[in-house]
């Protein structure tokens, strides 16, 4: 078996030469002469994955090692008999981490106050949204929960849109990005979503640039309709909006999910869908590195959590050099979630 990997993909050199002949390269470089004779094809978000790429190649599975699979042409890939997959919920706890961070960082500057309980609506409550509701709850938060294809799949308690507009002192969107269907999200915070908003709440958006409307957000903010916003998912990635950037209280590259629990569940999720697809009968335990000893946190649970990660060193990075976006991304340091 052949593979082509994305290089950067953590933890995966040693571990996947246990299943064939592998070669590394840049996600962004990855060309159709080099997936031509290979079997299997794994990325990121950053490899466009689509019929210029795969016609003519013997590749029978892709799989994206990341929650999102928008980079994916799917109706290719089914359309051609290329089989695929993704690796949903790798990142969960990753990005719950990030939010309660952003959610302390909030606290700590009197935009929020967590003592009052504010009321937090998580938009998208799959893999991710139900962790960040769970840890928006263990914060003293009352969590409002939209979904509507769930809703429609399950039943349940769930609220309308509309509810969470009005009552909501904190909206986190996490849905995938879709541009078709009834439940389409490309652009659901759109000028309409922010005019109707009623209690001038916090946004975060660490879902999918495209699912916050990033003009009418900006608009929002110099409106005082939101009172503050965190952002880490982009529109035009990596070539991002400068001007919002300055604006927002918490900008990141694209890293919520980079914890390195979040990147070895991915890498072992990939490799398993790999072996499940050819038979092999191969399990995967790949760990992520220890801390430094010399790291000594604190018994304080909530300055302990600021100490494993704070967003807002991320964010002066970024906003002092945007065009290093890429790179932050590339050599993002280790992070754990405990």
């Amino acid at each position: 078996m052949k593979l082509i990997i994305d290089n950067k993909i953590p933890y995966i050199r040693t571990h996947a030469e246990r299943l064939g002949e592998c070669t590394f390269l840049p996600g962004a470089a990855i060309t159709a002469a080099d997936v031509r004779d290979a079997d299997v094809l794994i990325v990121r978000t950053r490899t466009k994955v689509n019929r210029q790429l795969l016609e003519g190649s013997r590749v029978q599975l892709v799989v994206s090692a990341t929650i999102g699979f928008d980079h994916l042409d799917t109706e290719y890939l089914e359309e051609a008999g290329i089989a695929w997959k993704n690796c949903p919920g790798c990142n969960a706890g990753s990005v719950a981490q990030y939010v309660e961070s952003a959610l302390l960082v909030l606290h700590q500057q009197g935009i929020v106050n967590l003592r009052n309980g504010p009321t937090v609506g998580v938009v998208g409550v799959g893999h991710v949204g139900s962790r960040v509701a769970a840890t928006c709850a263990a914060l003293g938060c009352s969590v409002l929960r939209n979904d509507p294809p769930r809703q429609q799949r399950e039943g349940g308690f769930f609220v309308s849109l509309a509810q969470i507009q009005a009552e909501a002192d904190i909206i986190t969107f996490h849905t995938p990005l879709t541009k078709e269907g009834p439940f389409a999200t490309l652009g659901m915070a759109g000028s309409g979503f922010f005019e109707g908003l009623q209690r001038q709440p916090v946004i975060l958006n660490t879902a999918r640039g495209g699912v916050v409307d990033e003009g009418a957000l900006e608009q929002a903010l110099d409106a005082g309709r939101v009172r503050a916003s965190v952002i880490d998912t982009w529109e035009n990635e990596p070539n991002i909006s400068r001007s919002l950037l300055q604006k927002v209280l918490v900008g990141t590259p694209h890293i919520a999910g980079y914890s390195a629990d979040g990147k070895a569940n991915a890498t072992r999720m990939a490799l398993e869908a790999v072996a499940r697809h050819f038979g092999l009968h191969e399990t995967f335990c790949v760990e992520p590195p220890c801390l430094s000893p010399g790291v000594e946190l604190s018994a304080d649970p909530l300055e302990r959590k600021l100490q494993l990660y704070n967003p807002m060193r991320d964010s002066e990075a970024l906003k002092a050099h945007p065009e290093r976006f890429e790179w932050f991304r590339e050599n993002y340091p280790l992070r754990r979630e405990a």
